[in-house]
C-alpha cells in the first residue's frame, strides 16, 4: 500500500486539478461572464483537501471497501461544491445542487480520457506525461466551454432552473444525471480492457451529448410555453383594455346628457345671481367629471403609450391585480415606448418581480400605493417603481437567494431579477429609500 504521504499529495493534486475543471464546467453551466467570481474559488481548495482525507481514511479504515470509498468521496465532493457554489453565486441549494451536478456530467466525461492518457503516453517519464495530459485536458475544457458559451448553454439551463417548476424536481433530475455518468466512470476504475476503450468513451461522448440536448429541449419547451401563455394573456388584457374604453364611451355619453342638465341648473343660477351655489356647482361638475371620464382616459392615454405589448399586457394584469387588492396605482408613461433595449419577456419577467414586491411591501402599509414611470429618452428607457414601505432594509441580504424585504424565504424574485440583467451590459439597477418609499430604478440604454 502507498505511503500516507504519497496518498495524501498524488491524491490532493488529482483532486484539485479535477475540481478545477468543474469549476470552469460551472461558470459555463451558470453563464457567468464576469471575473469576480475568481476571486471566490480558493475557498474552492478546501473541497479537495476534504474529500481526499476522508479517502484515505476510509482507504486504512475500510481496505476491501472500493465501492464504498468511491460513491462516499464522490458524494463529499458533490456537497463541498454545492454549498461552495450557494455561497459564491448566492443559489439556494436545489439551484446549486442542480448546476453542480450539471458541472459535474461534463466534468466526469472528461476523467476517463485522462486516465487513459495516463496509462499510455510517456509511461516512462512521469513530469512530461503529467505537463502533456493536463495540457491535453486544458484544451478539451476550454474548447468545451467554449461551445458551451456559443450554445448559450448557460442561458437556457438558468431559465430551466427558474422556470421550470419544482426546484427540488430539476435538482433530482440533474443529480440522477450525474450519478449515471458517475457509474461510467466506475466501469473504467474497474477495469477496463483496452481494446474497448474507444467504444466505451464514444458511449460516455455520446450520452454528455444527449443530456446537452435534454436541458437545452427542455428549457426551449418551458420558453414556448411562457411564450405561449403570455400570448393569450396579450388576448386577454386586450380585451379588458377595449371593455375600458367601451366604459369610457358610455361614461362620455351619460355625462353628455347629465351635462345638458346641469347647463340648464347652472344658468338659473346665473339668472339669480347665486354666484357661490355656481361656483360650488362647476367645482363638482369639474371633480366628477375627473372622477368618472377623466382618470379612465388618462389612464388609457398613459396605456397607449405603450408600444411593446408584452409590456402593455403586464401592465395592464398588475393594475387590474393591484386595484382589485386596494392598491393605488399611479402609471406615467409620457412618451411613446417603442422598445426596451433588451428581450421583452426579459424586460417583462423584471418589470413582474418590481411590481409584485412593490404591491406586496405597500399593503403591508396603512395607504397602500404604487407608482409605475417609464420614460424614454431617445434610444434609452427608464422604469421606477415606487412604493410606501414600513420597515427597515438590509441592503446584505436583499440580494440573497431567499432574502427579503418581506420575510425569510419571500425573495425569490430579486435575485432572478439581477442574474437577468447580468446579461445586458447596457442595463443598470438600482435601489434607494428614503422618508418611508421604497424605490426600484432600471435603466436601458440602447440595444444589448
Amino acid at each position: 500500500m502507498p505511503t500516507l504521504m504519497l496518498l495524501l499529495t498524488v491524491g490532493y493534486i488529482d483532486s484539485t486539478l479535477a475540481h478545477a475543471v468543474a469549476a470552469a464546467y460551472l461558470f459555463a453551466v451558470l453563464d457567468e461572464r464576469s471575473w469576480r467570481r475568481l476571486k471566490k474559488l480558493p475557498a474552492l481548495l478546501m473541497s479537495p483537501l476534504i474529500s481526499n482525507s476522508l479517502n484515505v481514511f476510509l482507504m486504512y479504515a475500510l481496505p476491501g471497501g472500493t465501492l464504498i470509498r468511491f460513491w462516499a468521496t464522490s458524494l463529499c465532493t458533490m456537497l463541498c461544491c454545492v454549498l461552495w457554489a450557494r455561497w459564491a453565486w448566492r443559489l439556494g441549494f436545489w439551484r446549486a445542487l442542480s448546476a453542480v451536478s450539471m458541472a459535474g456530467v461534463f466534468q466526469v466525461s472528461l476523467t476517463p480520457l485522462t486516465r487513459f492518457l495516463f496509462r499510455n503516453i510517456f509511461v516512462d517519464n512521469e513530469i512530461l506525461q503529467f505537463a502533456a495530459v493536463t495540457a491535453i485536458a486544458c484544451v478539451v475544457v476550454a474548447l468545451a466551454t467554449a461551445l458551451l458559451y456559443r450554445l448559450h448553454f448557460g442561458r437556457w439551463f438558468r431559465l430551466l432552473m427558474e422556470e421550470a417548476p419544482g426546484p427540488r424536481r430539476m435538482a433530482l433530475l440533474f443529480f440522477t444525471l450525474a450519478c449515471v455518468m458517475e457509474m461510467f466512470f466506475w466501469l473504467q476504475v474497474r477495469g477496463l480492457q483496452e481494446e474497448y476503450f474507444a467504444l466505451y468513451y464514444l458511449l460516455v461522448l455520446m450520452t454528455v451529448v444527449l443530456i446537452t440536448g435534454l436541458v437545452l429541449n427542455l428549457a426551449q419547451w418551458f420558453n414556448s410555453v411562457r411564450k405561449m401563455e403570455a400570448q393569450w394573456d396579450i388576448i386577454a388584457q386586450q380585451q379588458l383594455y377595449e371593455r375600458d374604453l367601451e366604459a369610457i364611451r358610455r361614461e362620455v355619453r351619460g355625462f353628455r346628457h347629465d351635462y345638458k342638465n346641469l347647463l340648464a341648473g347652472l344658468s338659473e343660477q346665473a339668472d339669480a345671481g347665486e354666484l357661490d351655489q355656481l361656483r360650488a356647482a362647476l367645482s363638482e361638475l369639474d371633480t366628477g367629471f375627473d372622477h368618472r371620464i377623466g382618470e379612465k382616459i388618462r389612464a388609457s392615454a398613459q396605456i397607449g403609450n405603450l408600444r411593446v405589448p408584452q409590456v402593455r399586457s403586464l401592465l395592464l394584469s398588475k393594475l387590474a391585480a393591484m386595484g382589485d387588492q386596494g392598491v393605488d396605482c399611479r402609471l406615467e408613461v409620457l412618451y411613446p415606448v417603442e422598445s426596451v433595449g433588451m428581450d421583452p419577456w426579459d424586460f417583462v419577467r423584471c418589470l413582474g418581480v418590481l411590481l409584485d414586491n412593490a404591491a406586496e411591501a405597500a399593503l403591508e402599509t396603512g395607504t397602500p400605493w404604487v407608482e409605475t414611470v417609464l420614460l424614454a429618452q431617445g434610444d434609452a428607457l427608464s422604469l421606477r417603481v415606487s412604493n410606501p414601505y414600513a420597515g427597515a432594509v438590509d441592503p446584505d441580504r436583499l440580494w440573497a437567494e431567499g432574502g427579503s424585504t418581506k420575510g425569510e424565504g419571500r425573495g425569490l424574485g430579486l435575485p432572478g431579477y439581477q442574474r437577468i440583467l447580468a446579461q445586458y451590459p447596457n442595463a443598470s439597477a438600482s435601489t434607494s429609500w428614503a422618508g418611508g418609499v421604497f424605490v426600484q430604478e432600471l435603466r436601458v440604454e440602447g440595444k444589448p
